[in-house]
């Protein structure tokens, strides 16, 4: 018999010897059980001693990271050592920023907790790593990512692991921070276009060890069981018990609790009118004393504007031009949404979310949330780019909490074509075909609603191929055919409803605005009351997926917060009449 050949390099063994003993790659038991143990120790490291760490520590810990896997050998993370204290400094003052941002979001005891936990310890640490991923070579050039084209984030993230498990084997702590907008880090750094930050390492000698994860003692979650997590070849459907399907991850935004339902309904009960005899309004004042608001004495008008180059596509009978008249009118005071917002005793906030036709790059006197890459007309590109989406819903989201501080706020959009824009969400979000949810729009003939519709169909089947499964995803949805008003109006509707306001929305726009906010957070709905339904044919549909009864059916085509706003004083005057109302006493025996 003759000899097998073994190669000199590679892999040596022979398929008899595999077949022989399949599990004889394993490493020893001793080594298996510590390499159990790192991983069962790890944790996220806040305090740390001042002692320095060594060149060849470190060395060893980026080693160990640049070890990781990566999507077709791509080998995408970058290793910024950070060792200068001044950058340390404005990396920690920006960590603070964003730690009391995220708790204005939350619920106050949450807030409170939130507060009293150390998330960071950038000033600390003697070293900061930040890990960067170098997205710059085409995804299609690279193997994997044509089909996961994020899967190069992937790849940083585990060589992120790698470091922590290496860290914890050299007795070092290491914590994961995220407390920082992407692109103020990446700024912070020089990083050029392309690159993209996953946050910053801190490394050091710990001042702390800790038997259980830090926010686990510290009351804020509990891990949760393996069984609740690993599913059985495919995902639960309805036909299972609701026990046996895996919980969406927990939030910390609360919808009013029954005891403020029903003490609203309650009170209203006690006045000198037979029940409901308001009809809706009735409950939609019901539902903002629901909320905590007795009275608002104010409110905002939140009016965003952009220029959609879907318009190019000739499905306005408007230049786009008009767009940027109508906001300048707006920040003049004169724009019929600001009009009948100040008619209704509210204050505006205009904002520029990318208009043409400005005062430079940005419309005078209104707020900055413009985006900040190229934008695509819906048939031939997508939308918005990833990081636009997520830098405009966290603007909006801003500009939601300080308006919902007055207690209500109202949703008002103006952009040429944008009801195209919204007729393709209205499509995809609610799974129905391009024809019914085009409608005319304001002032467009038949010729141009066969054109909207032709367009809508491509730029539906387009989103469709190139996203898939994935397309039901809000902001993926919101990239792919939304437009940047629309991203900024989901961030403003989750703000406002953080800050506890009502939400009054205008017409289709704001409405699909508020199906994509709902999507990305349920108890959002508690706090949205529908304007008006305007002639839009897609916009009866989004207030039925909202359960939405609006308050106005006037055939309204304005657009700019109009409709809104004119509820929004009927509203008003409801929960001042609400007030002033005799009230009966308990029935006599």
């Amino acid at each position: 018999m003759w000899s097998r050949p073994v190669p000199v390099i590679g892999d040596v063994s022979s398929a008899a010897e595999r077949a022989a003993s399949p599990d004889g790659w394993a490493l020893s038991p001793e080594e298996r059980d510590v390499f159990y143990a790192v991983v069962a120790a790890r944790r996220d490291i806040r305090r740390f001693r001042p002692d320095p760490l060594s060149d060849e520590v470190l060395e060893r810990v980026l080693t160990a990271g640049h070890m990781a896997p990566s999507v077709g050998h791509s080998q995408p993370w970058r290793f910024v050592v950070v060792r200068d204290p001044a950058t340390r400094e404005r990396a920690a003052v920006m960590a603070d920023c964003q730690r009391l941002g995220q708790a204005s979001q939350l619920t106050p005891d949450s807030a409170r907790r939130l507060l009293d936990l150390q998330l960071e310890g950038i000033r600390e640490a003697p070293v900061g790593v930040v890990v960067a991923c170098d997205r710059r070579t085409p995804a299609s050039g690279v193997l994997g990512r044509a089909t996961y084209p994020d899967a190069d984030l992937w790849s940083c993230a585990c060589a992120i692991e790698n470091m922590w498990l290496a860290a914890r084997a050299e007795g070092l702590g290491m914590g994961w921070v995220t407390l920082f907008r992407p692109d103020d880090l990446a700024l912070l750094l020089g990083f050029p276009a392309g690159v993209s930050t996953l946050g910053w390492l801190c490394l050091g000698w710990p001042d702390e060890r800790l038997p259980d994860p830090g926010l686990e003692r510290a009351g804020w979650s509990r891990r949760t069981e393996l069984a609740d997590v690993v599913l059985q070849e495919r995902w639960p459907d309805d036909s299972f018990a609701p026990s046996e399907r895996p919980a969406p991850p927990p939030s910390h935004l609360r919808a009013p609790g029954p005891a403020s339902v029903v003490t609203a309904r309650d009170e209203a009960d006690t006045l000198l009118t037979p029940p409901g005899s308001l009809g809706v309004l009735d409950r939609a004042t019901d539902r903002v004393i629901a909320l905590g608001h007795r009275t608002i004495e104010t409110g905002q008008l939140i009016l965003v504007g952009t220029s959609h180059p879907v318009a190019a596509h000739g499905v306005s009978p408007y230049e786009s031009r008009v767009t940027a008249d109508v906001l300048a009118a707006a920040i003049a005071g004169e724009a019929l949404g600001v009009v009948a917002a100040s008619s209704a005793g509210m204050t505006a906030m205009i904002v520029d979310a990318g208009v043409h036709g400005g005062v430079g790059d940005l419309v005078a006197g209104a707020a900055d949330a413009r985006p900040r890459e190229k934008r695509g007309d819906l048939v031939g590109a997508d939308a918005l780019t990833t990081a636009d989406v997520e830098y405009l819903v966290e603007v909006g989201r801003g500009l939601g909490r300080a308006g919902g501080r007055s207690g209500l706020v109202a949703l008002g959009e103006v952009g040429v074509g944008n009801t195209t824009v919204a007729a393709a969400l209205t499509s995809v979000l609610c799974q129905v075909d391009p024809e019914q949810v085009v409608g005319q729009g304001a002032g467009a003939d038949s010729a141009m609603v066969e054109r909207k519709m032709e367009v809508v169909r491509s730029a539906t089947a387009r989103a469709q191929g190139r996203h898939g499964d994935t397309l039901g995803q809000a902001l993926v949805a919101l990239g792919a055919l939304g437009g940047a008003e629309i991203a900024v109006l989901v961030g403003v509707i989750c703000g406002a409803a953080e800050a506890g306001a009502a939400v009054v929305l205008d017409g289709l726009a704001t409405g699909a605005a508020a199906l994509l906010a709902v999507s990305l957070e349920p108890a959002i709905a508690a706090h949205l009351i529908a304007g008006h339904r305007s002639r839009e044919t897609a916009h009866e549909l989004v207030l039925q997926r909202l359960g939405l009864e609006p308050l106005l059916d006037l055939r309204i085509r304005a657009g700019e917060g109009a409709g809104a706003c004119l509820a929004t004083g009927m509203l008003k005057a409801a929960l001042s009449v609400r007030r002033a109302t005799a009230r009966t006493g308990p029935p006599s025996r």
